[in-house]
């Protein structure tokens, strides 16, 4: 059954703020919030359970109007029709054509990454900004890698900002949070190569093989990588900088160095 709210001070409004806008909400109920049919679709196909949703068909476009029901997402959910006011005041963001989910959270680690034989991974370390991490989960789903480890992490994974800016992807690429420490034991059991991004000491990337089992690793900004990634790593790589900054966006070095070993691979 749906229920109608028209009040923005309604309990369960003021609960999906809070999960939008508090990590310690989110950790503390088990849920996060994803707004956008396409967002909430790819949610599903990842075996993610909706446990709520919100929906106003005043501000669907009109083919999702006529063809939408709650039904799509599958489930025993909850059901709540919101006016356009108060769709106002939960939507995170323009155009996510009326629909917002509380979905419960799912805790991956490191054990239950399934690699291929010469996997791809993203490593970054203390990635401060959700956007950044969005934008690289994008760019590790075009290239088809098969995993991004955020070690020790300053923002938790199901961060709005994140999920907005990975536009879903946070759901087609698993992603594992864990330490520095953990990481480097998996990828050496595993025989992965530890590639990291840095100017100090480093060869071209383009002059690096990355056609075998590869763990492309980056750090902050600011910072750069911590000297245990450094010790770790089977090579130190950089991208040539021929202006006169000296580091590019974390996700734009990520993008480029994935399709570089896109790029080896499909030669090989």
């Amino acid at each position: 059954m749906t229920e109608l709210i028209t009040s923005a001070q309604n309990p369960k409004i003021k609960k999906l703020l809070a999960l939008q806008q508090k990590s310690s909400e989110r950790r503390s109920e088990g849920l996060f919030v994803v707004e956008g049919r396409r967002e909430i679709e790819h949610c599903v196909e990842a075996g993610y359970e909706v446990d709520s949703i919100f929906y106003c068909p005043a501000v669907m476009p009109d083919s999702d109007r006529a063809s939408w029901t709650p039904d799509q997402v599958g489930g025993d959910v909850r059901v709540f029709e919101v006016s356009a006011s108060v769709y106002d005041k939960i939507a995170y963001r323009a155009g996510t054509e009326g629909l917002i989910a509380e979905v419960k959270a799912k805790t991956l680690g490191l054990e239950d990454l399934t690699l291929g034989e010469n996997p791809l991974i993203v490593v970054l370390e203390s990635v401060e900004k959700p956007g950044n991490l969005g934008a690289v989960l994008r760019s590790a789903d075009a290239s088809g890698a098969d995993a991004v480890i955020v070690c020790d992490p300053l923002t938790d994974l199901y961060n709005p900002n994140l999920i907005r800016s990975s536009i879903g992807a946070i759901f087609t690429v698993p992603c594992v949070a864990c330490s520095s420490e953990e990481c480097i034991a998996f990828l050496k059991a595993r025989g992965i190569k530890v590639f990291t991004a840095q100017l100090q000491d480093s060869e071209l990337y383009y002059d690096t093989d990355f056609r075998g089992g590869s763990a492309i690793v980056m750090g902050t900004e600011s910072t750069g990588l911590t000297d245990i990634w450094r010790q770790a790593a089977d090579a130190h790589i950089r991208i040539p900088m021929l202006g006169r900054l000296d580091s590019l966006n974390v996700s734009v070095s990520a993008a480029i160095l994935l399709f570089e070993a896109v790029r080896q691979r499909s030669n090989a």
